[in-house]
């Protein structure tokens, strides 16, 4: 007689087999909508994209100002403060609309850098950390 294997017994067409118990052992891959979320950004994409839109809201506000009221919002040019040329006129727009784009992409592609920096070096340290405690009691066992 065979030593009994280990496993769970299953009844099938009236014999007796043995099917191994699979462990549930977490696996190596990640679902597809974490490893998007632990996905690194495009830094020139997120640059281009955060530049576009604040390029577009500077020139949608300076031409809504200029349509709605025949003198210009006071707040509005405070902006040639920090915009060389830029003033609350047509031109003006189409230079705030070219600085917008400058300064929102320097901006997004220094924050989608600065998120995959500070994701690369938490999943490293997370990693090191599951590392460190796998190894833990390795002179326990030699």
């Amino acid at each position: 007689m065979n030593p009994p294997a280990t496993g769970r017994l299953l009844r099938h067409e009236n014999a007796m087999t043995v099917q191994p118990i699979r462990s549930k052992e977490p696996s190596e891959e990640l679902p597809r909508t974490a490893s998007l979320l632990f996905a690194p950004l495009d830094k020139r994409a997120f640059g281009a994209a955060i530049g576009v839109a604040t390029g577009l809201v500077i020139f949608l506000v300076t031409a809504i100002d200029l349509i709605r009221s025949s003198s210009p919002w006071i707040g509005l040019s405070l902006l040639n403060q920090y915009f060389a040329g830029y003033s609350v006129s047509w031109p003006g727009a189409f230079i705030g609309l070219a600085w917008g784009f400058a300064v929102g992409f320097c901006a997004g592609w220094f924050v989608a850098f600065m998120r995959n920096l500070v994701l690369a070096v938490s999943l490293f340290i997370l990693q090191t950390r599951a590392e460190l405690d796998d190894t833990r009691d390795f002179l326990d066992h030699i």
